[in-house]
């Protein structure tokens, strides 16, 4: 029957592609009916449009044109009322899944509606360029303890979509990549545990204005048996501005996913961010306020690494601070940013079920220059570790234009530690500026900052230490002194840096390693207020 359907669409689209044709046929009297069969035989058939993302870009494009609507969907009441619990007890059957024919390495599973996800997408299989909306019904779930809602109709859309593939295990189709909520995704490498998330795009992040623009239809392509390729197209809307995306993702030991979008902005006086990352930092080794706790550290991410357009690079840990801070890091045609989670030690968390050292850290790659800007870091006040207090995106210095191509690639990896060429910074620490157990009286307004750096040609100074030097600046206030020790334990060099600050004010410090000229690691930076 789809093959039929198919067959008849082609010849369909056929004489709407060719409507002189048929009128000249009419025409032409001196054209004997069997010599037109015959002509019709010899012809090839035409072929359909393919859906592609043009169709996306178009779509995005009218959507941009038409005022934009808040307002989802009503959905049945049933749904409205299903809180946390509920609606994690249904799951798709996994013998539903989509995608499932000979020789294909996906398998397509759907997420249902309700308690925070109460927005409906349309999620469409495109087969031979045709695509099809997958229809709502109960049958593609299994309640459980919830009672199933009867007489829903086939368009009621779903809450988002999930890949799997034999990601950890030839024969095991494990989860690789998932869509849900507004233009959230996350994805997997190999023995990866979900952690951070990516986003479609960010809008007035760290303001009081921020929106949440969201996918409201996505398509998936039926891959080719054997394909070891998945793509996505997905079709954004929102206050600030529509676009058209498409995700080509590609799994394995570091998951790779390519995106292609365009943005149409409704609104010109927003602060857009490109590739936005979202994390989650409650405590860590920088950072013990709240210790009540007996796992010593808990984030999805530890850190911001940056690759500037003039080749440095960056390393900012993260923090939990007392209040919303924005940190910006301004750059010409940027390389690269993401936020890493370096620490994979399990004894620095000790949570079994969790698996902290065992969250992936995400690297965004630009494609092409995107112009001036900032990497922007905003950092939100938490007081447990189920909020995503963190968000990175890049922050163009000119609004988009109408139909703002861009494009970038996402790297899953839990050896993201090792992407920057020199050494790294593998541990931020900060105490009072005095010696340990000392009656000394601190300098007032002055605090220490402990910097281990390891890996790059750091080893290869073991035995001549006194080559390596610190370089330490302070955006504000002074540094009382600073000094650098070989540290066994990482094979690498431990710094110290005393600052000294005036009560109330804040200071950027810097840091880095160097032999004679020669910048031997990343640039620490962190920032510091006096109270």
């Amino acid at each position: 029957m789809a093959e039929l359907t198919r067959r008849k669409l082609a010849e369909y689209f056929c004489l709407l592609a060719n409507p002189l044709a048929v009128r000249g046929s009419i025409a032409a009297g001196g054209l004997s009916l069997g010599a037109e069969r015959l002509a019709a035989q010899d012809a090839p058939p035409a072929e359909p449009p393919r859906f592609g993302f043009h169709d996306v870009v178009r779509r995005a494009q009218d959507l941009a044109a038409a005022a934009f609507d808040p307002t989802p969907p009503a959905l049945p009441d049933p749904l409205k009322r299903f809180d946390f619990d509920t609606w994690r007890d249904i799951r798709f059957r996994p013998d539903k899944a989509f995608l499932n024919f000979p020789g294909s390495l996906f398998r397509l599973q759907l997420f249902h509606l309700g308690h925070l996800f109460l927005r409906p997408v349309t999620v469409n299989i495109v087969r031979d360029g045709i695509p099809t909306p997958v229809p709502y019904t109960t049958d593609l779930f299994d309640f459980g303890h919830t009672k199933a809602v009867a007489n829903l109709p086939v368009n009621l859309g779903f809450a988002g979509f999930r890949l799997h593939f034999p990601l950890n295990n030839p024969t095991v189709f494990d989860e690789v990549i998932a869509f849900l909520g507004v233009s959230y995704f996350r994805f997997l490498g190999r023995h990866q545990r979900y952690g951070l998330s990516a986003r479609g795009l960010a809008v007035n992040a760290g303001t009081t204005q921020e929106e949440f623009p969201f996918f409201r239809e996505f398509w998936i392509e039926t891959p080719q048996a054997n394909a070891e390729h998945a793509t996505i197209y997905a079709l954004l809307d929102g206050a600030a501005a529509t676009g058209a995306y498409k995700f080509d993702l590609y799994p394995g030991v570091d998951s790779v996913v390519e995106v292609t979008a365009t943005l149409f902005p409704r609104k010109t006086d927003v602060k857009f961010g490109l590739a936005p990352l979202t994390s989650m930092f409650f405590i860590g080794e920088n950072d013990h306020r709240f210790n009540e706790d007996f796992r010593r550290e808990l984030h999805d991410s530890d850190g911001l690494l940056v690759n500037t357009g003039t080749g440095e690079w960056i390393w900012r840990p993260l923090r939990n601070p007392d209040r919303l801070e924005v940190s910006a890091f301004i750059d010409h045609q940027i390389r690269g940013f993401g936020l890493l989670q370096r620490d994979r030690d399990f004894d620095h968390y000790q949570d079994l079920d969790l698996a902290y050292e065992l969250r992936p850290s995400y690297f965004v790659e630009p494609h092409g220059s995107w112009g001036e800007g900032h990497v922007e870091l905003v950092e939100f006040a938490t007081t447990d570790e189920a909020n995503d207090n963190i968000v990175v995106s890049f922050v163009p210095k000119d609004a988009p234009e109408q139909g703002h191509n861009f494009g970038y690639r996402i790297v899953s990896s839990l050896a993201l530690e090792n992407v920057s060429p020199n050494g790294r910074v593998v541990g931020t620490y900060q105490t009072a500026a005095k010696a340990l157990g000392s009656p000394e009286p601190v300098p007032p307004g002055s605090h220490r900052f402990i910097i281990d750096f390891a890996g790059g040609d750091l080893a290869f100074y073991a035995q001549n230490p006194n080559l390596v030097e610190v370089v330490a600046s302070a955006s504000q206030g002074k540094i009382l002194r600073s000094w650098l020790v070989y540290n066994p334990h990482v094979n690498g060099f431990r710094a110290t840096i005393d600052l000294q600050l005036v009560q109330g004010q804040s200071a950027d410090l810097r840091a880095f390693l160097r032999a004679g000229t020669k910048a031997l690691t990343e640039t620490w930076t962190y920032p510091w207020h006096a109270s």
